[in-house]
């Protein structure tokens, strides 16, 4: 009883989109509206507004580290911290104040790992800010992450729930960049502050 209600708030959390949030507050058009039409800080940047992005990506990065902090503050009980962030994770990709049309899970996912481990978590984001900086590619950065963290909550942490957790969030990741490897092997993927045609 303790993990679903914890699981179903943290889900609520996750289903807050920061990117819409946002830019209906500083009036930029609809994220779902251009580019890529997702939800998320790497197409809020493509607005333009460096600003907007940043702070998209804070809130959708804050509330997986949320979910996951307040599961530890109310149970002290880590399978329960990691069902939460799971939960807020599948809120951002299916969020029910959206249709369940949510972002990719990037940055709430990042959260989330930040929330389970901090170490789990730097160099989760490490990874991606090193591959994102060089290469130029917010998509390949992101799948390059997603196989660092698992191996990585396997490293510190053992097999256990948090593990599975994190590796669920890998696999769906994943998914969620189907188009994008698609267009990676195509060579048309944008490139990180580039202008997809709409």
């Amino acid at each position: 009883m303790q993990t679903a209600l914890a699981a179903l708030l943290a889900y609520c959390l996750g289903s807050v989109s920061f990117a819409i949030l946002v830019s209906r507050l500083v009036a930029l058009s609809d994220p779902r509206s251009y580019g890529s039409k997702n939800p998320g800080a790497t197409n809020v940047l493509r607005s333009g507004s460096k600003a907007a992005a940043l702070l998209t990506l804070l809130g959708d990065g804050g509330k997986g580290w949320l979910a996951v902090w307040l599961a530890w503050l109310h149970t002290g009980d880590g399978q329960v911290a990691a069902a939460a962030g799971l939960a807020a994770f599948l809120g951002h990709l299916f969020p029910v104040f959206h249709r369940f049309h949510g972002g990719k899970g990037v940055a709430t996912a990042a959260g989330v790992l930040l929330g389970l481990d901090w170490r789990i978590g730097a160099g989760t984001l490490a990874t991606w800010i090193i591959i994102a900086f060089f290469i130029r590619y917010s998509s390949l950065a992101a799948l390059i992450a997603a196989v660092f963290a698992p191996l990585a909550t396997l490293f510190l942490l053992g097999f256990d729930v948090e593990a599975l957790a994190v590796l669920a969030m890998s696999a769906l990741l994943f998914w969620r960049h189907k188009e994008n490897i698609s267009r990676l092997l195509a060579g048309t993927e944008p490139r990180l502050g580039a202008k997809k045609p709409g």
